[in-house]
């Protein structure tokens, strides 16, 4: 079991999603940076699947009260074992009442946590990422305990470190035409693609663009939409659909985010920019 000393800026449980229900107005949820989280897993053999911490910009403080691995992935936040520094991209045995300190981020804005064996958290629909009114925690909080599966291998049966993983934080952005883009016309097609977007404000339901675009098209008969659906607001104002994300909206579509660049725009915070590049 893990104790939440301290929660962090947004500390949550996430796995791959939770699927089949955008019928019935759930989000898909789910790691933002998938890559990041998936080789927590991968580093413990763990499946890939198995549920992880996200953590947000300022990271949790961690008392361990049984043994177990653990491994640390994503945005760097100078994690340290009873204040000890410890490396990310390696499994990491931890003692019980051993403490874990992750402070601000110094690059990028997510990590990840992994465990051996997975947490043992509430699944619902399918899923143990925390969503507000499906699951009955939003984020953790002081004093939270966190169950996790008793450590039943040995580290050689394990991954070794993965020393030259980085976060993809390139500035451009791959996306696909949208349903609506077609409808553009020719000089805010150029804008989009010319522009140095700078992030605004964002969460895990979405990340506003600053910079303005002339928008010549109505908005629609509400669609469905997805986590890396780029919407144009009447203002001209473009929001790139996170992993949070309404199942369907009236703004027009006009561009789609690939996974590798969901990864990439889950480390970026605001005042950073970005470059959206057709594909």
């Amino acid at each position: 079991m893990i104790k939440v000393l301290k929660e962090g800026l947004f500390t949550t449980i996430q796995d791959i999603g939770r699927f089949g229900y955008k019928n019935i107005g759930v989000p898909v949820s789910g790691s933002m940076d998938q890559t990041s989280a998936k080789l927590a897993n991968l580093l413990l053999g763990n499946d890939e699947s198995s549920a992880v911490l996200e953590m947000t910009l300022v990271g949790p403080t961690l008392e361990f009260m049984n043994d177990t691995y653990i491994s640390i992935t994503g945005a760097d936040m100078n994690p340290s074992l009873n204040k000890q520094k410890v490396l990310q991209n390696k499994p990491l045995f931890v003692n019980k009442g051993d403490i874990l300190y992750l402070s601000h981020s110094s690059n990028g804005m997510r990590s990840y946590l992994g465990i051996k064996g997975g947490f043992n958290s509430e699944k619902k629909l399918g899923s143990k990422s925390f969503y507000r009114g499906i699951t009955k925690r939003e984020k953790l909080i002081k004093n939270d305990k966190i169950k996790f599966a008793k450590v039943t291998s040995s580290p050689m049966k394990m991954n070794k470190s993965i020393n030259d993983f980085k976060i993809n934080r390139k500035n451009k952005i791959n996306v696909f035409k949208g349903p609506e883009f077609d409808l553009l016309d020719s000089n805010s097609k150029d804008i989009i693609f010319n522009t140095d977007f700078t992030i605004g404000i964002n969460n895990r339901m979405g990340y506003n663009l600053v910079e303005p675009i002339e928008n010549s098209i109505s908005s629609i008969i509400s669609s469905p939409v997805m986590p890396g659906t780029v919407q144009l607001t009447p203002s001209g104002r473009l929001i790139i659909l996170c992993r949070d994300c309404q199942t369907s909206g009236g703004y027009p579509r006009v561009l789609q985010l690939d996974k590798s660049s969901m990864d990439s725009l889950s480390q970026k915070t605001i005042g950073e920019t970005i470059k959206l590049k057709l594909v």
